[in-house]
Order: structure tokens, then sequence, then C-alpha cells
């Protein structure tokens, strides 16, 4: 009967260890809103890159809707997202953005709201690119770390 009490007991406080240990979702929307617009400013580095992809998954997932509809996770999921944002980056001559909301959902989600601005020169095709437009992102979350990025336009 002791072992069995001692074992309860050392489930509930390994369980309240990982209460505690979970991050507060809306601190973390700030960091992440934070380190995603700055992979977007003109200056952007490979340092800004790096210091936003530290908050995903290896494997992270990613839709940007209607261009990518397929969010599945993948073991090469954040090298294919670094090779896609390196890329682009630098590409803004101008980059604003204003976060709106932050909804989170348990411990397993948020949902952040934000209007960006921005104008530059598409590193593809040369030509001048200009855009205003409201943002929804809804990251899962696998403890802390962004598992699945879905993002809308208003």
């Amino acid at each position: 009967m002791k072992i069995i009490i001692a074992g309860a007991a050392l489930l509930l406080s390994m369980s309240a260890l990982a209460e505690e240990a979970q991050i507060d979702l809306k601190d973390f929307a700030h960091l992440y809103f934070e380190k995603m617009t700055a992979t977007q400013a003109p200056n952007a580095t490979e340092k800004d890159l790096e210091e936003y992809l530290a908050l995903l998954t290896d494997d992270v997932g990613h839709a940007h809707l209607p261009w990518v509809t397929d969010d599945s996770r993948t073991p090469s999921g954040k090298a294919d997202k670094r090779k896609g944002m390196t890329f682009y980056l630098g590409a803004h001559t101008h980059y604003s953005a204003e976060l709106l909301d932050v909804f989170t959902f348990n411990h397993s989600a948020i949902a952040i709201r934000y209007r960006n601005h921005a104008k530059g020169v598409h590193p593809q095709n040369n030509q001048p690119i200009e855009y205003s437009q409201v943002m929804m992102e809804v990251l899962e979350m696998e403890g802390d770390k962004v598992a699945v990025i879905r993002k809308y336009h208003q």
C-alpha cells in the first residue's frame, strides 16, 4: 500500500511540475510576433531568421493559404522554411506591422491577428511589390515550440 501511495504522490508532483513548466502563451505570442516581424524588416539578417526559427519544431508544418495548402509536418520542415525565408530575406525596403489581437487556447494553440504593410522588390522577378493586409496566424504548440503554422488573409 505504501508503494501505491508513494507512486501516486510522485505522479501528482510530476504533474504539478509539468504544469509549472508550461509556457505563458500570451508572452510567447508576443515573442513570436517580434521575432517573425524582425525577419521581414529591410535590414533583416540570418541571425534574425535563426532567432525566429528557434521558436519552431524541426518538423514544423506550414500553410499559407491560398498559396501553400499542405501543412504536413515533415522532418525537413524547419530546413525548408529556412531555405524559403532566406530567399526573401532583405527583399523589403519598408516593413511595418501592428499586433491587433492575441488569442490562446489551453496550452495547445495561439492565434495572432496583425496588420502589416510592405514595399520592396520581389527577388524572383525583380518587380516592385507593395501590399497591406490583415493576417491571422494560428500556431499549434508542442511544448514550448510551434509545431504547425496556418496563415490566413482577411
